[in-house]
C-alpha cells in the first residue's frame, strides 16, 4: 500500500516535471488561445506543431514530445523524418513546404508536413499530421495560417 502511494505521487512529480520543461508560448503571445486555435486547426493525437525563433530555439509545442518525436515518410525524400527535422531545415532556407504521402502500403493512412515562416514575425513552424484522416500538407498550412491570425501570433495578410 505505501508502495503505491509512492509511485502515485512520483509519477506526478514526473509528470510535473515534465510539463515545466515544454515550451510555453512565443513572447506575447496567450498560450491557452494558441492551444485552442491550433487544437481546432490540427487537433489530433497524432498532429505536432513545433514554433522557433530565428536561431532555432523552439518556443512552442503542440502535442506531447513522444507524438512530436515520432518518425513518418519524408514524401520528398527517400526514408523519414521527424518534425523537428523538418523545423530545422525551414529554419535555414526559410522555405515554406508543404507535403502529403501514404504511410500505409493500402493507403488507409498517410501524413501531411507544412512548414514556413509565420506572417509577420520572425518565428517559424513545423507541422506532421499522421492517420487515417490526415490533412495534406497544404491544408494543414492553410488552416494553421488561420489558427495563428486567431490567436493573434500571425499578422492578417492583405
Amino acid at each position: 500500500m505505501e508502495q503505491e502511494r509512492v509511485f502515485g505521487i512520483a509519477s506526478v512529480v514526473c509528470a510535473l516535471a515534465l510539463n515545466a520543461c515544454s515550451p510555453g508560448a512565443p513572447a506575447g503571445v496567450n498560450h491557452d488561445a494558441l492551444d485552442a486555435a491550433v487544437s481546432h486547426a490540427i487537433g489530433d493525437p497524432a498532429s505536432c506543431l513545433l514554433i522557433a525563433k530565428r536561431g532555432g530555439q523552439v518556443v512552442y509545442r503542440y502535442n506531447s514530445a513522444t507524438a512530436c518525436d515520432r518518425a513518418f515518410a519524408a514524401c520528398d525524400a527517400p526514408g523519414v523524418r521527424k518534425v523537428a527535422a523538418l523545423l530545422k531545415d525551414t529554419l535555414v532556407d526559410a522555405r515554406p513546404r508543404t507535403l502529403s504521402c501514404n504511410t500505409a502500403a493500402d493507403a488507409s493512412r498517410g501524413v501531411g508536413w507544412a512548414s514556413g515562416p509565420i506572417a509577420g514575425t520572425t518565428l517559424t513552424y513545423a507541422a506532421m499530421m499522421e492517420g487515417e484522416r490526415a490533412f495534406p500538407g497544404r491544408m494543414i498550412a492553410d488552416r494553421l495560417a488561420g489558427a495563428f491570425q486567431s490567436a493573434k501570433l500571425a499578422k492578417p495578410t492583405s
